[in-house]
């Protein structure tokens, strides 16, 4: 083999593992396990809101949703966007036509707290139910 298409071939190849080597890594999405799940009414300060669907204003209940995380991942997860459904007494979807209900901004590795506030119509009966809560976020900043 020539000298010339041995450097061209030695070359190319330190090409191809330098830009392994400095690749930027891939943030896969982290599945994260949502537990002991509950609610309780807002405190007075938090209650105040409403729930508005095409212009039109109706009083609401405020309700903060409790619970655990789990991070399996051993790295923290960064704006975890959290699943699930909400019936009331009667079975009624809380969220019509939506499961996303929220974030938690980070989620260090291990269990940990999380709350999230919801807005419930105020026609709606209690007690809610919760159901099917899980999250999935990334281990690192996503770029845009």
């Amino acid at each position: 083999m020539p000298i010339r298409a041995l450097f061209t071939l030695l070359l190319t190849g330190c090409l191809w593992l330098g830009s392994i080597a400095y690749a930027p890594a891939a943030h896969a999405l982290t599945q994260i396990r949502l537990f002991d799940i509950d609610y309780h009414e807002c405190p007075a300060e938090l209650a105040a809101g409403a729930v508005t669907s095409g212009g039109t204003t109706m009083s609401a209940n405020c309700f903060i949703v409790t619970g655990k995380a789990e991070n399996k991942s051993g790295k923290p997860v960064i704006n975890a966007d959290i699943f699930g459904r909400i019936y009331d007494a009667n079975n009624d979807s809380v969220m019509q036509n939506r499961t996303r209900l929220g974030a938690i901004e980070e989620i260090p590795p291990g269990i940990s707290d999380f709350e999230l506030r919801i807005s419930v119509p105020a026609n709606q009966p209690t007690p809610l139910k919760l159901e099917q809560f899980k999250a999935a976020g990334f281990t690192g900043k996503v770029r845009r």
